[in-house]
């Protein structure tokens, strides 16, 4: 008796345990942006005319202009259209004004030429009977080069992705994440690598005076006007080495194929249209998945401030997925951004939610997060993500002993709360090197306690290398 107490005893701690750092994983969510704003009293920024723009943040010990031909003067855009023109971040989307972005930026006779890059190390460790192990490396690197052009400017743009080679066997795991397939079958617990052609894209943006854009945008593969940035490109995620579990509903379109947009830019207010082929990449990640123009979105974004920014989209996907191809979806997503600068840091905040209506059943899945982002004393990061995800039947596809009914149906709805620190160290001139971690705790049904175990866990400690310096 004194034995099953003692176990009972144990199990009670580990439930108030984990209750606990639920909760302040959720409430660090909220509380991260008041946090800041109690660390530093925000900066000068001048006055709102149009078109005037504040000084980058600088860091003693990089002084970019011993760099030939880098640019070390960037300014940080104040209006929505200044901060389109950078096109700094993926497809067309937009973060607020005032969200730096790390760059090296070089600037040889008429042209402007950036680059961006973040790759981590990651070794993860997730619990339970479904749980894994696994070292490997994600990340991405851009190229941009840009250049005035009579009444406007002129982009290109190449993204690309090491992770087709280090992510082995095609998927690497992440307890709850599902969606596209490796080895023929869907991935379940598991996230997939994205392809090594993130994006190959060419933009035209046509000023129409001083408080109106026409823009244009071209990709064999590319992001259309779904969604606000992917998870893997918004500053409030920037530090958080893991996919979000409502990525399918949210923002997976970000690797699209031939993708056409059109925006129409005036002041604080876009309106944007796309159409491109619905089909999501296959689980062969270094060629291209082209296809007719099937597909089409529009996208509605907001900048009322510096700080704020804010969207909602609706889209018609056309047989996504290669397991179910008969099947439509029409997906909508809002979501808001906010970012809050300081001196020597900053804290960035978004709010997300997103549904996939799938046409030929009815059924609708829908995924909603939170998540913040904390840089202070210049090298420190302290991040939070909570998110309360449906997911459907192909979880489970894989599981010995399950007998799930034929299609794929509404399974459960869960939650993962995340919570992580990291230390960056300036040890290469224009490279950021951080060491971090961070610790997932997973909410599920009963019913899927014996197949997860009682508290499943994640955990991920990574180094994450970043090119240049924070800007803005």
């Amino acid at each position: 008796m004194t034995c099953w107490h003692d176990i009972e005893q144990g199990e009670r701690l580990k439930d108030r345990m984990n209750r606990i750092l639920r909760l302040s994983s959720l409430l660090l969510v909220c509380v991260l942006p008041m946090t800041a704003q109690l660390l530093e009293q925000p900066e000068q920024t001048g006055h709102d005319h149009a078109g005037h723009q504040q000084p980058a943040e600088t860091h003693p010990d990089h002084d970019m202009s011993q760099m030939p031909g880098m640019q070390h003067d960037h300014m940080q855009p104040e209006r929505f259209i200044d901060e389109i023109l950078n096109h700094a971040t993926s497809g067309t989307s937009a973060e607020p004004n005032s969200t730096p972005l790390p760059m090296l930026m070089f600037t040889p006779n008429q042209w402007r030429l950036m680059l961006h890059g973040t790759a981590f190390v990651n070794a993860l460790q997730q619990s339970g009977p479904r749980g894994g192990d696994k070292v490997l490396a994600t990340g991405w690197f851009m190229f941009m080069a840009q250049r005035e052009v009579p009444h406007g400017e002129f982009t290109i743009r190449a993204m690309l992705s090491p992770e087709p080679l280090t992510v082995t066997h095609r998927f690497y795991p992440e307890l709850f994440q599902q969606g596209e397939t490796a080895f023929g079958r869907p991935i379940a617990d598991g996230q997939h690598p994205h392809d090594f052609l993130m994006e190959i894209a060419a933009l035209y943006d046509l000023k129409l005076g001083k408080n109106a854009l026409l823009s244009f945008y071209a990709a064999p593969v590319g992001d259309p006007a779904i969604g606000p940035s992917a998870y893997a490109h918004r500053t409030s995620a920037s530090e958080n080495p893991m996919a979000t579990l409502g990525h399918h509903m949210q923002d997976s379109t970000h690797i699209a194929d031939d993708v056409v947009t059109m925006g129409l830019t005036y002041r604080a207010v876009r309106v944007e249209a796309s159409g491109f082929h619905g089909r999501e990449p296959d689980e062969f990640r270094w060629n291209l998945d082209q296809g007719r123009i099937d597909s089409w979105s529009t996208r509605l974004t907001v900048q009322p401030r510096q700080n704020w920014s804010a969207q909602y989209s609706f889209a018609h996907l056309t047989s996504p997925e290669a397991q179910n191809p008969r099947a439509d979806v029409r997906r909508m997503t809002a979501s808001v951004m906010h970012n809050y600068p300081f001196r020597n840091g900053n804290v960035a905040t978004t709010l997300l939610w997103g549904r996939n209506r799938e046409l030929s059943s009815g059924a609708v899945f829908n995924g909603y997060l939170a998540e913040s982002t904390l840089r202070f004393l210049q090298s420190n990061y302290l991040w939070g993500r909570f998110e309360n995800a449906d997911r459907t039947t192909e979880l489970l596809s894989d599981a010995p002993g399950i007998v799930l009914p034929a299609g794929e149906g509404f399974l459960a709805r869960v939650q993962a709360f995340s919570l992580g620190y990291g230390r960056e160290f300036h040890w290469i001139p224009h490279l950021q090197t951080e060491l971090g971690g961070q610790v997932t705790f997973y909410r599920k049904p009963d019913f899927l306690t014996p197949i997860y175990g009682h508290h499943p866990t994640g955990l991920t400690l990574f180094l994450r290398m970043r090119l240049a310096n924070p800007i803005g």
